[in-house]
């Protein structure tokens, strides 16, 4: 059967660091508050005029170099943001633009910080389907731009970043000795539309608007999700939590991902963090993660990965895949 292997990794932090001393000199908040409560000790910032498609695009020209491939051999590129350029054309087109990449077909993908996850299983159907053999999938944001920064409660917690994987199809045996995407796993719920959302857009104001959120009912619905999407997933694919390598979870909150993990009784030694280091960058924050993971070495062939997240909406979903 065909997989969709992974083939390459690239990652885009904007050279602006925010500390949380910085904010603090802001809002009411300190460190010790934010660390205490989420994880996060730093976030990059994009810089005026940097848009979501120049960081999409500094992800992705690594993650091609990283996979030995050139703009004219990718055949579709997806890019799961929620912080586009323009309200239209899709954000992916600029990058296709940009990459110089004619042959593909490009479009976004709009699951707020699931989006990755979601693109991933779109390019994976894609690729098993066989109406592409080559895959760009991309989670990018300049999230800060969505931020109220007098409300602590949402201003400590986001940042900005991109982060991208090549996707290549393969033959495979069809077994879980297969190196690439396993099986993925979706879900929503859109009761929970106003516990995480943004209170504007072209239809309803037509302005931006600001992040929202209940955070007490997205701590709890999120452990309940990501736990549950992971041991689906890992059921689909004929594996368990044993056989896990490492978990590269959505990096929304280090508390949500310790309490994940003991959920799924996952040591934490097993679960690949940066949270602290980028804070929450929606989309892009699994690909980062993943990019991190193979740059310093510890992502490794034949390794069993799990990534998951849950975003706005609310949607989940999880992933499995052998390195």
């Amino acid at each position: 059967m065909r997989r969709a292997r992974l083939v390459g990794t690239g990652a885009y932090l904007p050279a602006r660091v925010v500390t949380n001393d910085e904010l603090s000199r802001t809002v009411d908040t300190s460190h010790e508050w934010i660390v205490q409560r989420t994880g996060i000790e730093q976030r990059h910032i994009a810089a005026d005029g940097e848009l979501t498609s120049d960081l999409a695009c500094a992800a992705a020209r690594e993650a091609m170099q990283s996979a030995g491939l050139q703009a004219a051999q990718i055949d579709l590129i997806i890019v799961a943001t929620t912080t586009p350029d323009n309200t239209f054309p899709a954000c992916a087109v600029a990058v296709q633009a940009k990459l110089g990449a004619d042959r593909a077909v490009a479009f976004d993908l709009q699951a707020v910080c699931s989006g990755f996850v979601y693109g991933l299983a779109v390019a994976d159907n894609f690729i098993k389907a066989g109406q592409t053999n080559t895959a760009l999938v991309i989670g990018s944001e300049t999230f800060s731009r969505l931020l109220d920064w007098t409300d602590r409660r949402t201003c400590v917690l986001f940042g900005d970043g991109a982060g991208a994987v090549v996707l290549r199809a393969e033959e495979g045996t069809g077994t879980v000795f297969d190196r690439g995407v396993l099986a993925t796993h979706l879900g929503s719920d859109g009761r929970h539309y106003r516990d995480l959302y943004v209170d504007g857009g072209p239809s309803s104001t037509g302005t931006t608007g600001h992040v929202r959120m209940n955070g007490r009912e997205v701590f709890r619905y999120a452990v309940h999700a990501l736990s549950a999407s992971t041991r689906r997933v890992l059921e689909m694919s004929g594996l368990g939590v044993d056989d896990v390598d490492w978990l590269v979870p959505h990096q929304a909150n280090r508390r949500i991902l310790d309490a994940v993990a003991r959920n799924l009784g996952l040591a934490e030694d097993r679960m690949l963090v940066t949270v602290g280091q980028h804070a929450n960058t929606s989309a892009a924050s699994v690909p980062l993660a993943l990019a991190e993971g193979a740059a310093s070495g510890r992502l490794r062939p034949n390794q069993v990965v799990v990534i998951n997240a849950m975003g706005g909406g609310f949607t989940w979903g999880a992933a499995v895949l052998r390195w």
